[in-house]
């Protein structure tokens, strides 16, 4: 139960994120060209498990994103407010497909298949 809870918790953020960003008249190309970009983290794992999880987790929490899209609203700087509302889509998006924070054992060790 606590997996679809999360799972459809993924789908509002997904979805919530995405509308905000149509309301604001952004490009659509832009938005599915960066979209995976916060993947770019799991590279992080070439260098050791403790080090990938920690870069992988600090990407993939709604807490830096959200952060960023407050800043970009509250100074009125749409490119900030782009980046932000991307990444949470892509957060969203993650926690809607099941993908959770990692732990350092293994980088199919998350959060959510723990539950």
């Amino acid at each position: 139960m606590q997996k679809r809870i999360l799972h459809f918790e993924g789908l509002v953020v997904f979805l919530a994120t995405t509308y905000a960003y149509s309301i604001y008249e952004f490009s659509w190309i832009i938005f599915l060209v960066f979209l995976l970009t916060p993947d770019l983290s799991m590279f992080a794992y070439g260098i050791n498990n403790h080090v990938g999880a920690t870069i992988y987790n600090i990407c993939h929490t709604y807490i830096i994103s959200i952060v960023i899209a407050i800043i970009g609203v509250y100074f009125k700087v749409d490119t900030v407010i782009m980046i932000g509302l991307i990444w949470i889509a892509h957060i969203g998006m993650d926690r809607m497909f099941g993908y959770g924070l990692k732990y350092e054992t293994d980088f199919k060790d998350t959060h959510i298949q723990r539950l």
